[in-house]
């Protein structure tokens, strides 16, 4: 029997062998437990997803039989209709208004609460609307912002000012959604800024110290905010979806009204599909939202591995 360092050839092989047989079994058991999730994955949002994209291309109707293939004249409708380029207009205003101030609201709380003995208490006070139902608290927003019962024109009739129709009234309707909306996500924005500046480095702060950036807006330019800037990307990436995606207030509260200055992308796209039934149109509503969506994830991922390969080669892109 031939010899190899004092062992022989047969046992090597008899290792090899088993240990092939070893990796074989543990990646059937892989596939095995892998398969049900990979089912449900497929029938749920896979075949779903594949299924939008190819009614986006008919002229399906709900309660219609059969749908004719009708190309690419579902998008073209999009860029002409007038209802469709409303819901454009008030989703950009809406975005506008929520994602600066939703992130530098959260940012500035995030700054107080982390140097606050009663951290604790603030980030569940502000958390709380995040992990609460949206429906439900919409309900209650209605309660408070009610023309003539609500919380807030009882306030500022106090304050000597004259009641307004927040949510009846189409100068004030969006900037009412917009405020709940902000007062939503500020606590996630919290929540992911306070995770951020807990990896902050002791010592840079110390080295700003010496450079005479001991405390305030100094301190905050030279290591708090650069030190942020990953967790700012993915804050602003999130926070940008969140408030394309604006759905339950706007169902719950306004119905799209009044006079369709609260209608937002997926408000329209649920009225074609579910209201007026419109299938094809629906979906080519929700492929355009969903590629929009991917192309920002995308862009936002981009930029993270650019800054990680500038971090990682010092500084030199």
């Amino acid at each position: 029997m031939a010899v190899v360092d004092d062992i022989p050839i047969r046992s090597l092989a008899d290792n090899a062998s088993t240990h092939d047989l070893y990796a074989r079994a543990q990646a059937r058991a892989g596939v095995i437990l892998a398969l049900p999730a990979t089912l449900l994955i497929a029938a749920l949002v896979i075949g779903p997803a594949i299924l939008v994209f190819f009614l986006s291309f008919t002229d399906a109707s709900l309660g219609l039989a059969g749908a004719r293939f009708v190309g690419l004249a579902n998008y073209t409708r999009m860029l002409t209709d007038p209802g469709f380029a409303q819901s454009l207009r008030n989703t950009a205003l809406y975005v506008l208004v929520v994602v600066p101030t939703s992130i530098g609201w959260g940012l500035l709380v995030a700054l107080l609460i982390a140097q606050s003995r009663f951290a604790a208490l603030y980030r569940t006070a502000y958390f709380l609307p995040v992990a609460a139902t949206l429906v439900a608290l919409a309900t209650a927003w209605e309660a408070i912002l009610h023309p003539s019962l609500g919380f807030a024109n009882t306030l500022l009739q106090l304050f000597g000012a004259s009641p307004v129709r927040f949510l009846s009234d189409p100068a004030t309707a969006i900037y009412s959604l917009a405020a709940i909306g902000i007062w939503q996500l500020v606590g996630f924005n919290m929540i992911l800024f306070l995770a951020g500046l807990s990896t902050i480095p002791k010592e840079l702060y110390e080295a700003a110290a010496i450079d005479g950036a001991d405390h305030g807006w100094k301190r905050f330019l030279l290591v708090t905010w650069p030190m942020l800037a990953p967790v700012t990307l993915f804050v602003t990436v999130m926070t940008i979806i969140r408030a394309f995606s604006v759905f339950e207030t706007v169902a719950v509260l306004t119905g799209g009204g009044p006079m369709k200055s609260t209608s937002v992308i997926l408000y329209t796209f649920y009225e074609e599909g579910f209201r007026y039934f419109r299938v094809g149109y629906a979906s080519a509503i929700a492929v355009s939202f969903f590629v929009f969506v991917t192309i920002l994830s995308l862009v936002q991922m981009r930029v993270s591995e650019r800054r990680g390969r500038s971090k990682t080669n010092g500084g030199r892109s």
